[in-house]
């Protein structure tokens, strides 16, 4: 089942990625891009470092399920596609906060960064859970969290945030909430392809959505927000009703064996968090692209004239 603010629905017309076998989302400037990378005519952007978290929940069923958001088709990067809340790291980010459960530097063991780039990830991943879901991973002390976040002022706050009116330290620091880091489990990493115009270096984190706590609704980069099994948008995607990129889709594939929440969590410690890349590379007439570990994706493209898009590029809005 899919729960859409309340109601129930699947894929719609709108959902659907045409013309594809799969709901891969896939920019027709691709390969035009690949073969200037390839032939020295383009620059590889530095990745901005970016946190996404799957938050998750048991539903009423018995069922795991995962939040998700569809994001606005106006959207520069992945428009139309599903995605988890995320975005990129903040300047602000960086500054100290209120903070209980692992400290900066042992998160910077776990992710393989320095401590200083540690905290701002995980703040980034805390904040933009807020911003986007209205979930809030803080409490008055390092053993509870926050049991409710409704309610116009805490609106006010999420759309401060978002704004950049207000920094997340001061935010907290306000209400008197500690940042609660055990709540995270780093789950996955991977970068944007050299050759896309705006590039990011993205931590997945998974986390348990809180006693009292709900989601809210859609953020101004979504129009669309689901709580779903893991199988079922696995299935909407295969079938190309559910539109998404390969981060989404792998890290979806690999809550199929969980059961819940509790389970999901107690593995996370495990999980490999080398950072994926994928790879470009031209063979005769043809690109061969593929994403180290995950041939799933692996795309074969020709590497015919140079084409000229009908509209802007996608960029990316993490």
């Amino acid at each position: 089942m899919v729960t859409t603010n309340g109601r129930t629905g699947g894929g719609g017309a709108d959902d659907r990625a045409s013309g594809r076998e799969n709901g891969q989302w896939y920019p027709p400037e691709w390969p035009d891009r690949i073969r200037r990378l390839a032939h020295g005519e383009l620059e590889p952007v530095p990745p901005r470092r970016a946190s996404t978290v799957l938050l998750l929940r048991t539903g009423a069923d018995g069922a795991l399920a995962v939040h998700m958001l569809r994001r606005r088709t106006s959207m520069a990067f992945a428009g139309g596609a599903y995605a988890y809340p995320g975005g990129a790291v903040d300047p602000r980010d960086e500054r100290d906060v209120p903070w209980a459960g692992p400290s900066p530097r042992e998160w910077a063991a776990r992710l393989g960064v320095e401590p200083e780039v540690a905290q701002a990830v995980v703040c980034a991943a805390v904040r933009e859970t807020f911003e986007e879901a209205g979930v809030l991973l803080a409490g008055p002390d390092p053993a509870t969290v926050v049991a409710d976040t409704t309610g116009a002022e805490w609106e006010a706050d999420r759309a401060a945030l978002a704004g950049h009116e207000l920094s997340f330290g001061d935010f907290l620091e306000r209400r008197g909430l500690l940042l609660r880091s055990d709540l995270l489990g780093g789950w996955a990493r991977w970068i944007t392809p050299e050759f896309e115009p705006r590039r990011y270096d993205t931590w997945f984190f998974v986390a348990a959505l809180p006693d009292g706590q709900r989601t809210a609704g859609v953020s101004t980069e979504a129009d669309r927000a689901v709580w779903i099994r893991p199988a079922e948008a696995v299935a909407g995607y295969d079938r190309g009703e559910l539109l998404m990129m390969p981060p989404t889709v792998s890290t979806l594939r690999a809550l199929l064996p969980y059961e819940d929440v509790p389970a999901v969590l107690a593995s996370a410690g495990e999980r490999d968090l080398t950072p994926v890349l994928a790879r470009a590379r031209l063979v005769g007439e043809e690109i061969v692209l593929s994403w180290p570990g995950h041939e799933e994706f692996t795309k074969h493209l020709s590497s015919g004239p140079p084409h000229t898009p009908a509209t802007a590029t996608p960029g990316a809005d993490a």
